[in-house]
């Protein structure tokens, strides 16, 4: 069984911020699949499937991000997960430009609140991550007032596209692992980490 949580905050005025890219990366795999994220189990909304033919679960953590590892650590024991082979956590970073991705499978929070609670919770930082970029092209005062504004018309296509990604290099470590989806997602070009 693999698990698999995006990150975000519930409610509708967050729905389409930055912050929640998470979130929308498990919905766009739901919708890909056919299915809904809505059974309530551990604090989250979930969902079981199979996906690139594993058994897994979507789920998304409905404590707030400040609180994510609540209910991720509960998920992880609902469901024996192996934390380090078998989690994977989807988030915004800030310190990435928007439409990257980068792939990890350990490292710290860098200040994101949501994977330091993780980070808590689980006593471990060696567990799958992807981390898709939200920085804008220009310079931002407030990142937290950032990250919790609504994206902008003209960012709705790269933010389509990244989802698109994220989804797909979900389905790629499921089929042919981590390594094989870092060589294909982690670009060169990128921003530092």
């Amino acid at each position: 069984m693999k698990l698999i949580v995006g990150l975000g905050n519930p409610g509708i005025e967050y729905q389409f911020t930055p912050h929640n890219l998470g979130f929308l990366t498990i919905d766009r795999i739901a919708n890909g699949l056919g299915i809904e994220v809505r059974n309530r189990q551990c604090r989250a909304l979930t969902a079981r499937t199979t996906l690139a033919g594993e058994a897994v679960v979507l789920a998304k953590p409905e404590t707030y991000m400040n609180l994510s590892g609540i209910s991720v650590v509960e998920l992880v024991e609902e469901h024996q997960i192996d934390v380090k082979r078998d989690l994977i956590v989807i988030y915004d970073e800030l310190d990435l430009p928007l439409g990257t991705m980068r792939i990890r499978q350990r490292g710290s929070s860098a200040g994101h609140n949501g994977v330091e609670s993780i980070l808590g919770a689980l006593g471990t930082d060696e567990f799958l991550r992807i981390r898709l970029g939200v920085a804008p092209d220009h310079k931002i005062g407030d990142g937290a007032k950032f990250v919790l504004t609504p994206f902008r018309k003209a960012q709705e296509k790269v933010v389509d596209e990244v989802l698109d990604a994220a989804a797909l290099a979900v389905e790629v470590i499921l089929k042919e692992g981590p390594a094989a989806a870092m060589n294909r997602f982690n670009r060169k070009n990128d921003a530092a980490e």
